[in-house]
């Protein structure tokens, strides 16, 4: 816990010191703004999520120092995408953006006790070790409880701005969330290829689920969804029946593996809000939509968040900050990019989720006219690495 004393009241105040709040909470520092960040842990734990980061995120990233060249973060030159059992696939290729990289791939721990550390470092104005227990939301202002080791602590704010997490979401009177289980979870584990990578990633559309992998250092991490009985079958399998499993998956797109290492599985579920404003609050990263893995685009959605709300605050006059007006636009301004990729993830799962031989077909020549036609093909890089402007 860093040895500082929150004040009765702050302009705007953070919930949440990961990546997405630490990016926020650096932007509208950059601003000047009066501006306060808590913080439960102390530091991160382990955790064995390995993220695709697109290029802009990562530019994101470092204007606001919280991205460093000591990260063992490896580039993705390529993302490769087929389907199992039939001839259509397209490739995306950074050079066809004018990018060195399409994005990195980072470990999260790696990630996220970088930026929290950043933070310390700089003496921002954040406390660790603090936990928000109780929200009030008021006409002119919210109000906070929080649980410290030194004791509990209220303060006030004109603009609560919760991120990275949605524990909370309950105490909010005008906000709900939709939990849509998939009835699946996503079994992650490291694999060592028989060759060298070369910075290319894959999406694989598998008749069981579909597989990702992702450049991370020499090996790759897998991310594949399965059902949760045979999620407990993959992490139960001798490692050579496993990588047996995930080759013949690949066919030939890949030559194979020599090694995995460890193995670990969680549930999954979108979780939408019916709005992601509320009297005095805002949601942003996974406070505001949790997706599917598939396609990585969770956390570069949070990111956008982050820079979004610090844009529209950096010449928001004090008297106007948690204003309906204000929380409106912000509304507004994220509706199309965060509608459009949640819904594209979402699809995703569902136009991949049966192995009919004509829905099979169709696919198959989807993914060949993106890759057969220039325009669309970078459309769909573009999206990717920047969302939907």
């Amino acid at each position: 816990m860093q040895n500082r004393t929150l004040p009765a009241h702050v302009e705007i105040l953070i919930v949440g010191g990961g990546p997405v709040g630490a990016l926020l909470l650096q932007l509208l520092r950059q601003s000047g703004h009066d501006v306060w960040l808590c913080e439960a842990r102390a530091s991160v734990g382990p955790d064995p999520r390995a993220l695709a980061i697109a290029q802009a995120s990562i530019t994101a990233l470092q204007e606001a120092g919280l991205w460093s060249a000591s990260l063992p973060a490896t580039p993705i030159t390529h993302v490769h995408v087929s389907q199992a059992g039939t001839l259509g696939r397209t490739v995306l290729a950074a050079e066809e953006l004018g990018l060195a990289q399409l994005g990195m791939t980072v470990p999260y721990q790696a990630l996220a006790q970088h930026a929290l550390d950043t933070l310390q470092r700089e003496s921002a104005p954040i406390l660790t070790e603090a936990k928000v227990t109780r929200i009030r939301q008021l006409a002119r202002y919210a109000q906070v409880e929080i649980d410290t080791p030194s004791g509990a602590h209220a303060l006030t704010c004109r603009l609560l701005v919760l991120a990275d997490g949605g524990q909370l979401l309950s105490q909010l009177h005008d906000v709900q969330q939709t939990v849509k289980s998939y009835q699946q979870h996503a079994v992650l584990a490291r694999l060592t290829p028989k060759h060298p990578h070369g910075g290319m990633a894959y999406e694989r559309f598998a008749d069981d689920g579909p597989l990702a992998l992702l450049p991370n250092g020499i090996d790759y991490t897998l991310v594949w969804t399965q059902s949760p009985s045979a999620a407990a079958a993959r992490l139960a399998m001798p490692d050579a029946d496993f990588l047996v499993a995930v080759s013949e998956r690949f066919s030939d797109r890949i030559s194979g593996f020599s090694a995995v290492h460890e193995r670990a599985s969680w549930p999954l579920a979108l979780k939408t809000l019916n709005s992601v404003v509320g009297q005095r609050v805002v949601l942003i990263g996974n406070a505001a939509q949790t997706l599917h893995p598939v396609a990585g685009q969770g956390l570069n959605l949070g990111l956008r968040d982050a820079s979004t709300l610090a844009q529209l605050l950096a010449n928001t006059p004090k008297s106007e900050l948690g204003e309906p007006a204000l929380l409106q636009r912000y509304r507004q301004l994220r509706q199309r990019d965060a509608g459009l990729v949640t819904h594209f993830t979402d699809s995703l799962i569902s136009l991949f989720d049966t192995a009919s031989p004509p829905l099979k077909h169709a696919r198959s020549l989807g993914l060949l006219a993106i890759d057969q036609l220039g325009w669309l093909r970078k459309g769909f890089a573009k999206r990717m690495v920047y969302g939907a402007r």
